[in-house]
Parts: structure tokens; C-alpha cells; sequence
């Protein structure tokens, strides 16, 4: 099987650098290591903070600027604070003013924010190259009872308006968290309808689970090797043109089985993956900060390999990288600069 839907034997990544804004959040899932209480580790970045990261970023060659944090953060006292003294009135205001700032830099952004309204969704489109919103699950699981914003209808209603609104969207599937095999499909389904009438989503993370220290599911296992390539096997017999996204550092669950790094990254190719995602080499992975990223040059060897050819992409896909219409004029300029005549990372 021809695991890539765009150009033959070509794999994709990209190389970004991991900005998290904060880690308040209005939502407590039971898996969650990110999240922390405002007395509990809790931080807020501030401008100059993120702009010192972005520009040693654009000085060490990444594209992108992943924007993460915490669901709605100013439901917490210290959130409201801390943007009183950065003098902007909500999250979203501070968001767009970010990106805005860092796409001057010369990197693209993509931000993840959790659940927006379309006029928030708008407002940011403008200085962002792609946003995204893991689905998780289609289907409402007990690890979310203390999760308002991890309700799926709500989560597949701002993945619908994103498509109205023309925005390069990633979402995906958590798997492991109590979800059947049918949750699966029925989540794959409801990505595919979504992406068959908006035609925005350019990829989908197949992202196994790995328990985290100190939460509710510490001693609870993650995913099987089976389940995680039977999962990406899915996902592309389901939408055989989607990228189809499996982050290189969670892995493990296929390591554990007796492969080494080179051995997983061929099992999951070959199961159907397409793309590695983003990985930095200036920060961890804030969300599972106990799975570090391979180096660029490990992950292409990996896939040099297995007989593919990796290609370092922009956080916006070749495909939405050449039409307009998925752009405004701020990130277009900046695609332009960035992208090869096939919509891939130049040089």
C-alpha cells in the first residue's frame, strides 16, 4: 500500500518550535499532565517570553509556531490577572496579538486554543496558517465528566465552523482513554463527513495514549501496538487521501513491543501514516515532556529507511499552500517566502 496520498514515496514533517502560552484550563481530564491549578505549577508566558522563543526559532530554522495552552484559561482568577498586566482584555486578544507578532518574525503560526467561537476563529485565521482541535472522541467518555469543553458536539461544531471559514484545520483521535474500536470509526466518520463538505481538514493525528504522573490515569496502560496500527490502518482505509499524522516521539507504545525507533517508524508507515508532524529542537513537547523528539536527522533516517523520502513541510500543507483561498494576505506573504514550488518547506 501507498501510504502517502499526495506524492508518491514522500513523507512529512515539519520543524517548530513549542510555545505554551499557559497551562490553566477550565477543563480537568482525568489523563491531562499539562494542566496544572493556579498554586500547582501554573504558569501564563508573557510577550516577551514567547517573542524571544519565536525569534531563536526563526534563527535555528523552524517554520512553525505552535501556539498551545489551556482551554478558556480566564475562568481562573490569575489568568484575568496576568492579562490585565499584559493589557489585553481576554485570551483571544493576546492569542491574535502573538501570532500577529511572530508572523512579522517570519514564522507561521498555528495555534490550539480548544474550543472558539467563529468570530474568534476568525479573528485569529487572519495572522494564523493553520489552527487545529483534537477531536479526541466522537463519543462522550467518563475521562471527560470534569471536561466541559471535551463535549464532542461541541468540538465537531468548531471544526465545522472552521471549514466555513476556509481555515487549514489538523484534528484527531486520542486513543486509549476508554474508547471502543466503534468510538474509532465513528470518530474517523465524522472527521471524513466533515472534511467531504468543507475540504479543510489537512490532516488527521492518530495519537496513542501515555500516562502521565500524577493524574487519575497514572497507572492505567496505554494503547497496544495493535490497537495503534490498526487505528492509523483505519484511518486511511476510511480517507485514503488524508494526511494521516502519528507524532514520532509516541512511539513507545510500539517500541515496548520489542522494536527500536527505526522499527516503529516502518510499522507505522506501513500501516498507512503519511507525516510525523512537528518536531523542535529548542523544546519539548510540553504535553508528554517525558517523550523528548527524535533529531531531524534520526526521523529522516528512519524514513530513508523503509524506502520513503522525507520532505520538511510548512505547518500549512502543500495543498492549502498554493490556494489562496485558505489564506489571508498576512500568511500568504509569509507562505510565499517560506514554500518551494510545491508547497513544501524551500531549500
Amino acid at each position: 500500500m501507498n501510504p502517502n496520498p499526495q506524492s508518491g514515496r514522500e513523507i512529512s514533517y515539519s520543524r517548530n518550535v513549542f510555545l505554551p502560552i499557559t497551562n490553566l484550563c477550565r477543563n480537568s481530564c482525568s489523563y491531562c499532565g499539562f494542566r496544572r491549578d493556579p498554586n500547582d505549577g501554573a504558569w501564563f508566558m508573557s510577550p516577551e517570553e514567547v517573542l524571544e522563543l519565536a525569534e531563536r526559532a526563526k534563527a535555528a530554522g523552524c517554520s512553525e509556531a505552535l501556539l498551545t495552552l489551556g482551554e478558556r484559561p480566564e475562568v481562573h482568577a490569575e489568568a484575568r490577572e496576568k492579562l490585565e498586566k499584559f493589557r489585553y482584555e481576554n485570551t483571544v486578544d493576546y492569542l491574535k496579538s502573538l501570532c500577529e507578532r511572530t508572523l512579522e518574525l517570519g514564522l507561521l503560526p498555528h495555534t490550539n486554543a480548544g474550543l472558539l467561537s467563529e468570530r474568534e476563529l476568525q479573528r485569529l485565521r487572519r495572522f494564523n496558517a493553520s489552527m487545529g482541535l483534537m477531536l479526541e472522541c466522537a463519543t462522550e467518555l467518563p475521562v471527560h465528566r470534569n471536561s466541559p469543553g471535551k463535549n464532542p458536539k461541541l468540538r465537531l461544531e468548531v471544526i465545522e465552523v472552521a471549514g466555513k471559514l476556509r481555515i487549514p484545520f489538523t484534528t484527531g483521535l486520542l486513543i486509549g482513554v476508554g474508547e471502543s474500536p466503534e468510538d474509532r470509526a465513528h470518530s474517523l466518520l465524522a472527521i471524513r463527513e466533515l472534511h467531504e463538505r468543507y475540504d479543510h481538514i489537512q490532516e488527521v493525528i492518530i495519537q496513542p495514549f501515555v500516562p502521565k504522573p500524577n493524574t487519575p490515569m497514572t497507572n492505567c496502560a496505554g494503547p497496544s501496538e495493535t490497537e495503534l496500527l490498526a487505528t492509523v490502518a483505519m484511518a486511511r482505509s476510511l480517507m485514503p487521501e488524508m494526511n494521516i499524522q502519528v507524532p514520532p516521539n509516541l512511539l513507545g507504545v510500539v517500541q515496548r513491543e520489542g522494536y527500536g525507533f527505526k522499527k516503529a517508524v516502518e510499522a507505522v508507515l506501513l500501516a498507512g501514516a503519511n507525516d510525523f508532524g512537528g518536531i523542535s529542537s529548542l523544546t519539548p513537547d510540553f504535553i508528554n515532556p517525558e517523550d523528548p523528539w527524535p533529531s531531524v536527522a534520526e526521523l529522516r533516517a528512519a524514513i530513508e529507511r523503509v524506502g520513503f523520502v522525507p520532505r520538511e513541510r510548512l505547518p500549512i500543507y502543500p495543498r492549502y499552500a498554493k490556494d489562496e483561498r485558505f489564506m489571508s494576505r498576512e500568511v500568504r506573504k509569509r507562505v510565499l517566502e517560506l514554500a518551494d514550488e510545491d508547497g513544501y518547506r524551500a531549500g
